[in-house]
């Protein structure tokens, strides 16, 4: 399939270039400071060209470069040494989104020949065994996790996604007319130097210019700076992407697990779960709305150059699938947390009615038994020969028939705080560990199936 351009913008679009240009980007776990101060906008650091319009209306939802250095290329090392290529120049480059998740691009360009064998092995190495690269005399992570200061040390994440910018011979064999050695040189570096019988996935070439990528690995060859440029922001927003949705979906387990697992033993615990729990569900579609769908359509950089290698890439990766399914996900624990809430409404309406009926029950009754009391008010205050007038009504002597007059009202007492408190108590059986409904047997076939 060729790009659909016009012959002007692809001639507008295109160059070549003498060294070859390789940028690692690395997804990072944990999360920066949404309000940290960066370094201005990505059109502000890095030539977009006629792409910068786009971006600058788009500037609110686009990652912003919070870390940019160079460093001398002695300064990296690889676990396995430089494969015998001749690292010119090294920038990193740290963006965060406006949800604070970060990636990393090392950007590295490579003086001299650029062997496919070696450069898939320098591939290998960057991404396999990402772990045990340095800077100096320190891992990278450990040396960039001083410059940032991030809420918790940085750790790299599962995704990582290389783009190769061929220049010299390499972009020459790439783009020259012999179509046999293509499959070949691109499946290398494709597939980082696994033998693969495959024809180069997603290729699109026009003659001047050409793309192929799998899911770690992509090439471009032949097109101008500004333009991979672009292509890295694309491809930093779909590694971005499918980091939010890996952690959406753990996350998404965690709320079950804590939905689960919960106890609580009053209406406010209750509430208070309820509560963390929709917070919880809240920031996933966050994540998913302004993580993963801001960067997953044509939307931000509205160019069919762009647009090829996204959709091409966003496919290759099942980002789609994989959005669909963690927003149903979501959707479903909303369900869940609503039922629960209005489980809750419910049950509290219930017990608030079962108190009032029993408060309605204590009053009928004291207002029985409120006869002996009143009974002996009156007797004090008869005017009889029966009246002790030197007596007083705190006298010791009636002591037995105060008694007998308040003993039914102190165990009425007694007999409501138990009731209440047993009403009350019986809320706390709304979060109580669901069991399994027992399983149905099988009903036995009115007639043997057919063929027995």
């Amino acid at each position: 399939m060729t790009v659909g351009t016009a012959g002007g913008t692809v001639a507008l679009d295109s160059g070549t270039r003498e060294l070859t240009r390789v940028v690692v980007l690395f997804s990072l776990t944990g999360r920066l400071d949404p309000g940290r101060p960066s370094l201005g906008s990505l059109v502000d650091r890095f030539d977009f060209g006629r792409f910068a319009l786009h971006l600058k209306s788009s500037e609110a939802v686009l990652p912003v470069p919070v870390l940019v250095e160079d460093v001398a290329p002695e300064e990296l090392r690889l676990p396995r040494g430089d494969h015998g290529l001749d690292l010119a120049s090294v920038e990193i480059a740290v963006l965060a989104t406006p949800r604070g998740d970060i990636t990393m691009a090392l950007d590295c360009a490579f003086a001299g020949q650029t062997p496919p064998a070696a450069l898939a092995a320098w591939l290998a190495d960057t991404c396999f065994d990402r772990d045990r690269i340095t800077l100096g005399t320190s891992a990278l992570l450990d040396s960039l996790g001083g410059r940032l200061a991030p809420r918790e040390p940085l750790a790299f994440g599962q995704n990582v996604h290389q783009l190769v910018f061929p220049g010299g011979d390499l972009e020459n064999d790439l783009l020259g007319p012999e179509e046999t050695r293509l499959p070949t040189l691109l499946n290398e570096i494709v597939y980082r130097g696994r033998l693969s019988t495959s024809e180069p996935p997603h290729l699109h070439k026009n003659g001047r210019t050409l793309s192929a990528h799998g899911r770690g690995v992509s090439v471009h060859a032949g097109w101008a700076e500004h333009v991979e440029n672009g292509l890295i922001l694309v491809a930093v927003g779909m590694v971005s992407a499918l980091a939010v949705l890996q952690r959406t979906r753990l996350a998404a387990f965690e709320t079950m697990r804590a939905n689960e697992q919960a106890a609580a033993e009053s209406p406010y615990e209750i509430r208070r779960l309820i509560s963390r729990l929709s917070d919880g569900v809240n920031e996933l579609q966050l994540d998913l709305a302004f993580g993963v769908e801001a960067y997953v359509d044509s939307l931000l950089i509205p160019e069919m150059v762009m647009e090829a290698f996204q959709s091409s890439l966003r496919d290759a990766l099942g980002i789609p699938d994989s959005l669909d399914n963690s927003a149903r996900m979501v959707e479903r624990l909303t369900s869940v947390i609503s039922a629960r809430s209005a489980a809750l409404q419910a049950q509290l309406a219930e017990r608030d009615d079962r108190r009032d009926r029993t408060v309605s029950a204590l009053v009928a009754v004291a207002t029985g038994i409120a006869l002996p009391p009143t009974l002996l008010l009156a007797f004090f205050g008869a005017n009889a020969s029966d009246v002790d007038n030197r007596r007083s009504i705190f006298d010791a002597h009636y002591l037995p028939a105060y008694l007998l007059a308040w003993l039914p009202f102190i165990a009425l007492a007694v007999i409501g705080y138990l009731l209440l408190r047993r009403v009350s108590r019986r809320s706390g059986a709304l979060l109580a560990t669901p069991t399994a409904a027992p399983v149905p047997a099988p009903r036995s076939p009115s007639r043997p199936p057919s063929g027995s």
